[in-house]
């Protein structure tokens, strides 16, 4: 299987999950919005976004999605839930949730922020979304205020998925408004070793292929 991946982006849920099934993968990184500075990409996949996780004939372009099918390569696995499982919904739901309802409006700050030029940047978008935003993160507050992960009793791929949000927030220098729990919850999975792998692993793929290790410049101070 080959992942294409840039530094920091929600690619990064893929890395992380291949590293913590141990299951073999090439890994070639790509510089930050690829679709504008590796055009050549958008043959591979026309939306020039990441992740791309090609496996054979099968293509995946949606990291959430990427989670739960690299489970799938590894049956009894414990970072997956299993139907009949009293607690499948709910990792159902957080999968669908990081990225539709928690990342989805850290894109809106960051183009609002960072991406567009002065004179096209909206405060008020930012403010909104921002909103929006701590308003949902509530839900996983409220979840890792009961218990150590989100659910199944375990670590498991929703948490690897819910991540990059509190992740790119992070980037965002929004962490200082979240809750207790959530601040204590990201620090358990940062010290996990497969994310700190996955983060040396990036750092290093990134040196040797030519591409700048750091995140995107546009999210530097």
């Amino acid at each position: 299987m080959e992942l294409f991946h840039s530094v920091s982006a929600r690619s990064f849920r893929a890395l992380w999950m291949f590293e913590e099934l141990g299951l073999p993968y090439r890994l070639t990184m790509l510089p930050f919005p690829p679709r504008v500075l590796r055009r050549s990409f958008l043959e591979l996949n026309p939306l020039g976004t990441v992740p791309l996780l090609l496996d054979g004939d099968q293509r995946l372009t949606e990291s959430s999605a990427i989670c739960q099918y690299l489970c799938s390569l590894a049956p009894d696995t414990p970072l997956a839930v299993q139907p009949g499982d009293v607690a499948y919904a709910a990792y159902l739901n957080w999968l669908f949730m990081s990225d539709a309802t928690l990342t989805f409006p850290l894109t809106l700050v960051l183009r609002y922020t960072h991406f567009e030029p002065a004179e096209r940047r909206q405060p008020q978008v930012v403010e909104d979304y921002s909103r929006w935003f701590f308003g949902r993160l509530k839900a996983v507050e409220a979840a890792v205020s009961q218990r150590e992960f989100l659910c199944a009793g375990r670590f498991t791929a929703a948490d690897v998925a819910v991540s990059y949000a509190l992740m790119l927030s992070e980037h965002l220098d929004m962490s200082a408004q979240w809750g207790p729990a959530t601040q204590a919850y990201w620090q358990r999975l940062q010290a996990r070793p497969a994310f700190r792998r996955s983060l040396e692993i990036e750092r290093q793929a990134a040196i040797d292929q030519g591409v700048d290790p750091l995140p995107s410049p546009l999210l530097r101070p």
